[in-house]
């Protein structure tokens, strides 16, 4: 998978609480929360690494089973966990706490932690299984639906259709969701427009399963609003170029079963109308991945397809063709003050 913020780091709702329970007791409208209370969930704050800090929520919510610090104590846990970079040492921890921290609420806040573990060890079946069961009870979470969506489309394109349909599924309702920018109430405003900037990357996925799928017009919808959002991904440009090459192919192959005539003369006009979108496509892909090491490879691929074809329209020259591509760069502003 590309380098890109597949699982990028979630801000939970609850930042590292301190537990300033004592004050806000004092508040007519709260819980009353004992001195002892209040010390136990600081405990779990103070332990000397994730697995006493687990151990230490574990013998707080034993001691308190009712109380109102339950969720903080949660929350703070999984944040904790959902840092860590071992995988293996993720996935167990987030089932440990998953034992302690057994309602609806509180296993909200951990299974993102449990699912990204799975991401991470190439357990797929258990990530979309439990994704699928998290979703159904927390239908609008952004960055569950927007994981799964991502991770389910890359394992298409490397021939694993197995999660296409939910991927798909998840994919438009995390579009939905960030094009009617419906934040959730337990996001940050922070992690909302990381998400947000991924809007592109999502409808670029959800045309790749469209063309899986053989619905080009479809994906080429999806494809012109991801260059919209995002006019410097060279990638939807090679997948556009694709769709119209596609399609000025067959009308090639038309244009040569049919007699000569008027008829054969628009459809030559047509076929070069074609044959040009697929040199300008190109061109822009060329210009936008070059200098790029993670583009190096298309970006060689891509401009050994437009030549040819540029050459077809141009008396066998290439010339003007640099300055097509030249035309399409984006001008580099880190050398600017």
């Amino acid at each position: 998978m590309k380098n890109r913020a597949l699982l990028q780091h979630t801000l939970l709702t609850c930042a590292l609480v301190a537990f300033s329970i004592l004050a806000a007791s004092a508040q007519d409208n709260k819980p009353k929360v004992s001195e002892a209370e209040a010390k136990a969930a600081k405990a779990v704050e103070a332990a000397p690494d994730l697995n006493a800090k687990i151990t230490a929520a574990d013998a707080f919510v034993k001691k308190y089973p009712k109380s109102s610090l339950r969720q903080h104590v949660a929350d703070y846990v999984a944040e904790q966990v959902f840092d860590l970079k071992d995988p293996n040492q993720k996935l167990a921890l987030a089932q440990k706490a998953l034992t302690t921290f057994t309602s609806e609420s509180e296993a909200a806040a951990i299974k993102p932690a449990l699912i990204d573990a799975y991401f991470k060890l190439n357990k797929f079946d258990e990530a979309f299984t439990e994704g699928a069961s998290f979703l159904a009870k927390n239908p609008e979470n952004i960055q569950i639906l927007v994981n799964l969506a991502i991770v389910g489309t890359e394992q298409v394109k490397q021939h694993n259709a197995k999660y296409l349909a939910q991927s798909r599924e998840y994919g438009l309702k995390a579009i939905d969701l960030l094009e009617a920018d419906k934040k959730p109430a337990d996001l940050d405003a922070n992690a909302w427009s990381e998400y947000k900037a991924m809007l592109p990357q999502v409808y670029q996925e959800m045309a790749v399963l469209s063309l899986i799928q053989q619905k080009p017009a479809e994906a080429q919808g999806k494809l012109e609003k991801a260059v919209k959002l995002n006019p410097a991904e060279p990638f939807n440009y090679v997948l556009l170029g694709s769709i119209a090459n596609d399609e000025y192919q067959r009308a090639a192959d038309t244009y040569k079963s049919m007699p000569a005539g008027k008829a054969q003369a628009d459809m030559l006009v047509k076929v070069n109308q074609l044959l040009d979108k697929v040199i300008d496509l190109y061109a822009h892909a060329v210009a936008l991945s070059e200098g790029k090491p993670a583009y190096q490879q298309l970006h060689d691929q891509v401009l050994k397809d437009l030549t040819p074809y540029y050459r077809y329209r141009h008396n066998s020259s290439t010339d003007g063709m640099q300055k097509l591509i030249d035309g399409y760069k984006v001008p580099d502003m880190s050398s600017k003050p």
